[in-house]
């Protein structure tokens, strides 16, 4: 039985909600939103401060970590946060069984034997459809911010982690939700989790 869920996806997959729903069946915690007030507690920046620095990079580009403000040691607030979040996220692990969307909790975790890590991809189609429906966007919009928001997450992963973020190899699992359904991915996923 797998006691640790990493949950990475794609923006529009529907990540977020099958990860919320392993957690609901499997009775585990659910960690998103929570590591992100945690983190605001623990360093007093505001929550969405935490929220748009803690899995996003500055820009599309990694030459960004580049030129954020650095303190005489050397570290930029991003890589602050960065070390809270790690700790949380081992915190939220060593406390039970639970499931982690997000924030390279997949590469953290990584060396946990008890650990199931899942990226969640989608059809580009299906994903934007998804976006424009949550956010009431336009469909170039949602295009725009799909792309940005994926480009982001890559960069911070592979500055954090100096792994590719989507690679298989990173992942005990790979799906396609706009494949497979919502229902396939979460009954797949506690399946394999022993659960």
């Amino acid at each position: 039985m797998k006691k640790i869920i990493t949950i990475s996806r794609e923006f529009g997959s529907g990540g977020r909600y099958i990860g919320e729903e392993i957690a609901r069946r499997a009775g585990m915690e659910f960690y998103d939103k929570e590591i992100i007030a945690k983190v605001a507690e623990e360093t007093g920046f505001s929550p969405r401060f935490v929220e748009e620095k803690g899995e996003y990079s500055p820009t599309k580009s990694i030459l960004s970590y580049a030129f954020v403000g650095r303190n005489a040691t050397g570290q930029s607030l991003e890589d602050y946060m960065y070390s809270v979040q790690r700790k949380i996220i081992i915190e939220a692990a060593e406390k039970g069984p639970c499931v982690i969307v997000g924030r390279c909790a997949d590469h953290i975790l990584r060396e946990w034997d008890d650990g199931l890590h899942v990226f969640i991809s989608g059809n580009w189609s299906q994903k934007v459809k998804r976006i424009m429906e949550l956010y009431h966007l336009s469909e170039a919009e949602a295009q725009k911010r799909m792309k940005s928001t994926d480009k982001k997450r890559s960069i911070h992963y592979k500055y954090y982690t100096d792994e590719e973020w989507g690679y298989a190899g990173n992942y005990t699992l790979c799906l396609n939700s706009s494949e497979l359904g919502y229902e396939k991915c979460i009954q797949m996923i506690l399946e394999l989790a022993g659960r």
